[in-house]
């Protein structure tokens, strides 16, 4: 490999969004370790933490023009790892106590999201579709189910069980099945548009 490959690989690789990626991945076993160990202070800070990267990475991203082909796939696997080993762990009544997520609500976002990924494979291995801009209801669902993380390791942290947390899973779960049916309909859009022969 030349230089100048050397030197394009390490421009698209070691770029600051990049590595604060791979930090949040690295953090994924972390907090894990801490919910199976009932660190629950630990736990919380982890996320809080793990949160913080994933804005600082899109910021660095915009304000530093560090877009990357591998930041582009690296970015939502670290955010999907960590949302995924959160709803998982805090729905066993062990590691989730006292405010244990419903297993109708964690079955509703992994199938959402595993709707979306297979979408984006077929999209990909179909037409190589390799971008996919998150919708306002995705953001909506996203920030509801992240804020929703922070308020149980928060309660659990202090072992109360507040009345509004039923509020907070239906809510939650209404954003979620929200914009996965328009996520849905958006594909079944895009397929219509690929399959419709060209003039």
């Amino acid at each position: 490999m030349g230089d100048r490959a050397m030197d394009t690989l390490r421009a698209d690789v070691f770029t600051i969004p990049n590595l604060l990626s791979f930090f949040r991945i690295l953090l994924v076993p972390i907090f894990l370790w801490s919910l199976l160990n009932h660190r629950s202070f630990l736990a919380l800070i982890i996320f809080f933490i793990a949160g913080f990267t994933d804005l600082l990475d899109g910021f660095a991203a915009r304000v530093w023009h560090q877009r990357s082909k591998l930041g582009v796939f690296l970015d939502p696997a670290g955010d999907k790892l960590l949302m995924a080993t959160s709803f998982v762990a805090l729905t066993v009544p062990a590691l989730g106590h006292p405010n244990t997520l419903p297993l109708w609500l964690t079955a509703t976002v992994i199938f959402r999201d595993l709707l979306i990924a297979g979408g984006a494979l077929y999209g990909y291995l179909t037409w190589r579709q390799k971008t996919f801009f998150p919708t306002l209801l995705g953001k909506i669902s996203t920030g509801c189910q992240v804020g929703m993380i922070y308020l149980v390791l928060f309660f659990n942290n202090r072992n109360t069980v507040p009345r509004i947390m039923p509020w907070i899973y239906g809510i939650t779960l209404f954003w979620t099945l929200a914009s996965g049916v328009h996520y849905f309909i958006e594909g079944l859009r895009i397929l219509r548009e690929k399959r419709r022969p060209s003039n």
